[in-house]
């Protein structure tokens, strides 16, 4: 694993309860160079990924997102 660590903040434009939530962070932890994924049910549209960019790029984690079925956009780099 390099030493190099980004992060990225998802929008999904849904309401999502707190499980659909869990479901996709499960997802997102499983790809190779993703360290965390992180919600609040205060802010349930915004979603916090931290991965490291040499194994994964931040279109792949919105790839992620959108693939279970929610409209997304990544908002901060």
């Amino acid at each position: 694993m390099s030493n190099h660590m980004a992060d990225v903040t998802i929008h999904i434009d849904e309401n999502t309860d707190h499980a659909t939530r869990e479901r996709i962070q499960d997802t997102l932890r499983e790809l190779p160079g993703v360290m965390a994924a992180s919600s609040h049910d205060e802010r349930p549209h915004l979603m916090v990924v931290e991965y490291d960019p040499e194994r994964v790029d931040s279109r792949k984690l919105l790839d992620t997102v959108t693939d279970s079925g929610v409209h997304a956009e990544l908002i901060g780099l």
